[in-house]
């Protein structure tokens, strides 16, 4: 029997998601217990998920919090800032948040390897309030 690539709980989703890049805020464990918070950006989302590319091993059926900082977001589209980064390359931002930032949390439903090889594609499924925004799809523009 050949291993597949990609590991998914649910073959169908309820609703289409959209193809647009949002910066994301991830925090959660990964499939060795290590809590980890990772600053990354949404492939796609709709009301009830989201996909993202991470370099953590996240498991299936892991809850993960998520949040989508608009206040940071708004300030980056107006006036551009440069993440930090660590001698091992990794990114990182202050951690500051605002009401206006979409918080939630999410079970990962899917993952894959990305294109890349050395990170992975997630998919989340929101089980804290669903997102209410609507963007168009980058790929129609």
């Amino acid at each position: 029997m050949v291993p597949l690539a990609s590991t998914t709980v649910s073959k169908q989703r309820s609703e289409r998601r959209i193809a647009v890049r949002l910066p994301l805020k991830v925090r959660g464990r990964d499939s060795h217990g290590f809590a980890f918070e990772e600053d990354t950006s949404s492939e796609n989302l709709c009301r009830n998920g989201a996909a993202f590319i991470t370099r953590f091993d996240v498991a299936i059926g892991s809850d993960l919090e998520i949040r989508i900082p608009f206040s940071q977001y708004g300030a980056r589209r107006a006036q551009p800032e440069r993440l930090g980064g660590t001698a091992n390359g990794n990114r990182s931002t202050a951690s500051r948040f605002n009401e206006s930032d979409f918080a939630t949390h999410g079970r990962v439903v899917h993952v894959c390897d990305s294109q890349s090889g050395k990170e992975k594609l997630v998919g989340v499924q929101f089980t804290g309030p669903r997102f209410q925004r609507v963007f168009r799809s980058e790929s129609a523009a």
